[in-house]
């Protein structure tokens, strides 16, 4: 097995995943005691300290110790590092998802509590990370006691529109309150990301939904060049100009979005390139997006025939 690809956990997005510092919001409990204080009770991997990151690592015979000179997301590079070289990460990873790492900090919470709290953090840090890993053509999965780093696409499947996911309103609702929490939360880099996989996968759907195979995800504007193409979006000169005016200015949204991903997002280190931008410009990147993804929705829609677009 190629371990080196899990040297793709090493950014600090990730490792603050994996340590517990990134939460994706309160957990709902009906039965746990509110003395314990779990009514703020955080969805995400339990939060371990440098010194609980080195005893993980003792777990699988590494002598990693601590010395206290180091931030948390240092030390789980550590343990990635250790992991590789000694050809156990996947093993490694697992426990940090298992349900044996979240016992420590949720012993108010009863069996089916906590069977659904696991369940539903464990499924955030995936998704969060695979965000991450995505643009890179990877993501990571779990399989029994392993966890793997896989590419994405392999080998590219025949499409059929009966296996294409399901994208509609509420999913791209669920998308843009994400990147709007990570706004408020000051993650611009991964609110950016999160633009553009909104983007991407909504063009994605319209056009599998023609069992159109998409273009190459590492160009978006070429993505949707197709989708136009597809639905026939050109500037028509016996439209409004005004609505012509609205449909070029798509373009610019595609364009923008994906430029500042890319010289700006959490995929890509710190250059001369990177861009430095506030938490209006951010919000605005993931308004824009959002309300472009709504629109395609609705064209491709009103191309089916639903009169509800």
């Amino acid at each position: 097995m190629d371990f080196e690809k899990y040297n793709l956990l090493k950014n600090k997005e990730i490792a603050k995943i994996l340590d517990g510092d990134e939460t994706f919001g309160d957990f709902e409990s009906t039965n746990a005691n509110p003395y314990f204080g779990f009514s703020t009770l955080k969805i995400g991997l339990p939060r371990l300290s440098g010194r609980e990151i080195c005893d993980v690592a003792k777990m699988f015979g590494s002598t990693l110790e601590y010395d206290g000179n180091n931030s948390r997301w240092q030390y789980m590079f550590d343990l990635i590092d250790y992991g590789v070289k000694s050809g156990r990460i996947d093993n490694m990873l697992a426990y940090l998802f298992d349900d044996s790492n979240f016992v420590r900090n949720v012993n108010g919470l009863n069996k089916d509590e906590f069977e659904r709290f696991h369940s539903k953090s464990v499924e955030s840090a995936l998704e969060r990370i695979n965000t991450l890993l995505h643009f890179g053509g990877n993501k990571l999965i779990i399989d029994g006691k392993k966890v793997h780093i896989v590419s994405v696409n392999p080998s590219t499947p025949k499409i059929s529109v009966k296996n294409v996911k399901t994208i509609d309103r509420n999913y791209i609702k669920s998308l843009s309150d994400r990147a709007v929490t990570n706004v408020d939360s000051g993650h611009y880099d991964s609110a950016l990301t999160q633009a553009r996989t909104i983007l991407e996968e909504t063009f994605d759907y319209v056009l599998e939904k023609r069992n159109i195979q998409p273009s190459s995800k590492g160009d978006i504007n070429k993505l949707y060049k197709q989708v136009k193409d597809e639905y026939k979006m050109h500037e028509n000169k016996n439209a409004d100009k005004r609505i012509n005016r609205l449909l070029s200015g798509l373009e610019n949204i595609v364009s923008a979005v994906s430029e500042m991903r890319n010289k700006n997002s959490d995929s890509h280190g710190v250059g001369e390139s990177r861009l430095t931008i506030d938490k209006h410009h951010a919000r605005l990147a993931v308004n824009s997006a959002t309300t472009m993804a709504d629109f395609i929705l609705s064209v491709e829609k009103k191309s089916a025939g639903d009169n509800n677009y």
